[in-house]
């Protein structure tokens, strides 16, 4: 269902107003760039990927993110591409290459995975080109068991030098993301200080920290302290609170604090809405910008 088509068909019976008593159309609702990906208002707007974007617009939020971006047709990720622009919206992150659950890869020194993976940040190149992305989200993969601890964090500082070589004449930023051990367990990046000594070592701009809070608040916690600690080396922030990895305000973490500092730090970049919604249609997504409207309010 096209926008305009949503929006006629409603204002019949309803305005716009009582359907969205936050100021829902408006630009430049919010102090930092929240990031929706899709599926999140498809309850409101439908499945169209387009329709959802430019709803996303019409809310105040000023980015967007899709992790499966790789895997979308070029017609779409260029239709993407272009509606971003005319919204005036960031693209986000998108996940670089495939990622290992449960074996070592990139841990393992392995020349097989390591020419797999570079691969994978080649053909990403592409992608971040053609919908003007200028992060991308990489995981190192499973622990090797087999390898003492200090041998796995050569063999990945080896392979994302060679990686940075590859995306810094472009301007390109792939962002490791430290995953907790609930969610994700044994995996080979965890914390927060692990990924800052990574990228101290691989010495490229184009070898950053993705700081996912939700992660990292089961992980170790004492998220603003470790946020202060490591923020010269973090590009991007993603979202969610704990427990249920939902929206702000559903869990244990105080968004609005964290937010506040984020914000008083000076960070102009992306946060990624990774998360779920604590309730379900359209009453659901209508919460979900409340909560950011609340958490925002500092």
């Amino acid at each position: 269902m096209l926008r305009r088509t949503f929006i006629n068909k409603f204002s019949i019976s309803l305005s716009i107003g009582s359907l969205f008593p936050f100021n829902s159309f408006s630009r430049n609702t919010f102090n930092l760039n929240y990031a929706p990906h899709l599926g999140m208002f498809k309850n409101t707007v439908g499945d169209d990927p387009i329709d959802q974007i430019n709803y996303m617009a019409d809310l105040g939020f000023r980015a967007f993110e899709d992790n499966g971006m790789s895997s979308r047709s070029i017609a779409l990720q260029n239709k993407i591409s272009k509606t971003l622009e005319n919204r005036g919206m960031k693209m986000g992150v998108f996940v670089a290459h495939k990622i290992y659950w449960d074996k070592p890869n990139l841990s393992s020194g392995d020349d097989d995975y390591k020419n797999e993976f570079l691969n994978y940040i080649k053909t990403s190149v592409e992608v971040a080109k053609r919908v003007n992305a200028k992060w991308m989200t990489v995981v190192p993969g499973h622990l090797d068991l087999r390898k003492d601890m200090s041998y796995q964090t050569s063999n990945v500082i080896e392979t994302l030098k060679i990686a940075s070589d590859i995306l810094e004449p472009h301007g390109l930023v792939m962002v490791l993301e430290p995953l907790n051990f609930r969610d994700h367990p044994g995996l080979f990046l965890t914390k927060s200080p692990q990924a800052f000594q990574i990228c101290r070592a691989v010495d490229s701009p184009s070898c950053k920290i993705l700081f996912d809070i939700y992660h990292q608040q089961i992980q170790e916690g004492n998220l603003i302290p470790n946020i202060d600690n490591t923020w010269d080396e973090i590009a991007y922030f993603q979202i969610g609170d704990n427990p249920g990895r939902k929206e702000p305000t559903t869990g244990e973490i105080n968004y609005k604090n964290v937010f506040k500092f984020i914000y008083e730090k000076g960070y102009d970049g992306i946060l990624g809405m990774e998360h779920g919604k604590s309730m379900q249609g359209e009453e659901g997504e209508k919460a979900l910008v409340d909560a950011y409207l609340k958490s925002d309010s500092f």
